[in-house]
This record gives structure tokens, C-alpha cells and sequence, in this order.
């Protein structure tokens, strides 16, 4: 039986040593942004797609980090914006799946972020977890810079909330 693979392009290789770097750096922004990792997943591979179609002019930018996470804010939001609500799990399973260890504190606030509406939780996200500033929060979600404010701090009143009811306590 012979190989009949073709080798890639120095296009194709540039673009696979990315998606190669690029998975890990940005599964966890998407699974922040979905609250679920086949979401996550499939909201990395859609941008990963759309950036690969234009990869020649793309790849000559300078930091394809940063406009891989403006796709990935940019495809979630249009897709929240089209269904105009998210549908969340209400009961999240008491444990991880097998080999996850999660953080009891972490779990609760995971579970806290998942609660918040997807324009806060992308806010709080971009700007804790991403640690972007204010106005470049608000450059990727096309919004001023007020709004960002006005939704972080509603959001951490409502984070602040969440974690201190019985239903997200840790000793649950």
C-alpha cells in the first residue's frame, strides 16, 4: 500500500503550528464564554474555520492570538444575540466527570458565572480572565466604555450574591 498524502503547504503548516498553540490558550476563554465545552469546542473550531479561510492575509498579522479572541467574542455573542437567550443547565452534576478534580471554590464560582447573563459573563471574563482593559473590553464587544462598567459592576453584585446563597455554597 502506498502513502498517497500530499505534503502541506508552508501556509497550511504556518496554520496548524497555530491551531496547535492556540487550542489550549483559548479553549478556557470559550468554555468561560459558553459555560460548556462541547460549546467551547465547537465555538473554538467555527473560528478556527472562519480564520483558516483568510489564513494567507491573517497569518501575516502581528498578534493572532488577540484576533482569535475577538472571532471567539464575536461568534458567541452573535449567536446569544440570535437565540436573544441562552439556555443553561439548571442543575449542574455534584461531581466532575472522571479525572477532574475540581476546586470546590472554583466549582461555585463557575457555577456563579454560568448564572449571569451572557453580556456580563463575557465582560467579566475579558476583563479577569483575559485581563483586558475597559476600552478594549469594549472595542470587542462593539459597545462604549460606560456600558462595560455598568455590566461589570452589575455582574459582580450579582456573582457577589450568588456565592453567598445556601444553593452555591461550598459544604453543599
Amino acid at each position: 500500500m502506498t502513502d498517497h498524502t500530499t505534503p502541506l503547504s508552508a501556509a497550511d503548516a504556518s496554520y496548524v503550528a497555530f491551531v496547535e498553540t492556540a487550542w489550549r490558550r483559548h479553549i478556557r476563554l470559550a468554555m468561560l464564554l459558553t459555560g460548556d465545552r462541547l460549546r467551547a469546542e465547537e465555538l473554538l473550531q467555527d473560528s478556527l474555520v472562519r480564520m483558516y479561510e483568510r489564513w494567507r492575509k491573517l497569518s501575516r498579522l502581528d498578534d493572532l492570538h488577540a484576533y482569535l479572541r475577538r472571532s471567539l467574542v464575536n461568534n458567541h455573542t452573535s449567536g446569544w444575540r440570535r437565540r436573544r437567550r441562552e439556555s443553561l443547565v439548571a442543575d449542574l452534576p455534584d461531581r466532575a466527570g472522571p479525572g477532574v478534580d475540581l476546586d470546590p471554590a472554583a466549582d461555585e464560582l463557575r457555577r456563579a458565572l454560568l448564572a449571569l447573563p451572557p453580556r456580563q459573563r463575557a465582560v467579566v471574563v475579558l476583563r479577569h480572565y483575559e485581563d483586558l482593559s475597559e476600552r478594549a473590553v469594549a472595542e470587542l464587544l462593539g459597545c462604549s466604555v460606560g456600558t462595560v462598567k455598568s455590566q461589570h459592576s452589575r455582574a459582580l453584585e450579582k456573582l457577589r450574591q450568588l456565592v453567598e446563597q445556601p444553593t452555591y455554597s461550598r459544604n453543599r
